[in-house]
């Protein structure tokens, strides 16, 4: 896997392009992956964010996660969602001088799905801060964020595009706070009942999720 450079040093990155062809003519939309929390042994191959992986390969899209700060190969120390913002931003970039495809489909898990959100808050309203400006969200796609220790007050999301699913016996964010969020925001909630934090036996179910919200309801 390569590694690029970044603030923090440098970052693992794990790229699969469609038709092993990061410019592939029929491949517009590139999903940007981020992983649940290092402090809690959280990486790029946690099995929420393998299962957003193989649904964004399995449709057609490039896809593409990494390692945070301080996570596997990726350098650096954890710094509490400010730097690994910048890390998710540093690996938009280069993206954008991998591949032609400029659609977004942003997804994140737990932790991540909190830096997910502030990562398209960044492609939203400042996408020449970073060089993005030709960049399109097409989705965004908030797993259990982790919402309770990282402050959503003022935070700006392509309404439309954006959409959250949680389980309603999750045992690390109360699912009542994950609803208030999604309700205040006036984002598209699937809650799985049963389901707790992590999705377990219940990924096929989650997978089907991203499908139908990401394509409307498919067989």
């Amino acid at each position: 896997m390569p590694l690029i450079p970044a603030p923090a040093g440098v970052l693992e990155i794990d790229a699969l392009w469609q038709q092993d062809n990061p410019n592939d003519s029929s491949t517009d939309t590139v999903a940007l992956l981020c992983h649940p929390n290092p402090l809690f042994e959280g990486t790029m191959n946690n099995k929420v964010v393998t299962t957003m992986y193989r649904f964004a390969r399995d449709h057609g899209m490039h896809v593409v996660r990494f390692n945070f700060r301080g996570v596997g190969q990726s350098t650096g120390e954890h710094d509490y969602a400010e730097g690994e913002v910048l890390d998710a931003m540093t690996v938009l970039q280069w993206i954008a001088g991998q591949t032609n495809a400029r659609k977004l489909w942003l997804g994140g898990f737990s932790f991540g799905g909190y830096v997910t959100a502030r990562v398209a808050e960044q492609v939203l309203l400042s996408p020449h801060v970073w060089g993005l400006s030709d960049f399109e969200i097409a989705k965004v796609a908030l797993i259990s964020p982790s919402i309770e220790k990282n402050s959503s007050e003022n935070l700006s999301l392509p309404i439309e595009k954006t959409f959250e699913i949680y389980g309603d016996a999750d045992e690390v964010i109360d699912p009542a706070n994950m609803q208030a969020f999604a309700e205040r925001l006036g984002i598209e909630v699937s809650v799985v009942e049963g389901a707790g934090h992590f999705f377990h036996g219940r990924l096929s179910e989650l997978k089907r999720l991203l499908e139908q919200h990401s394509f409307g309801n498919v067989d």
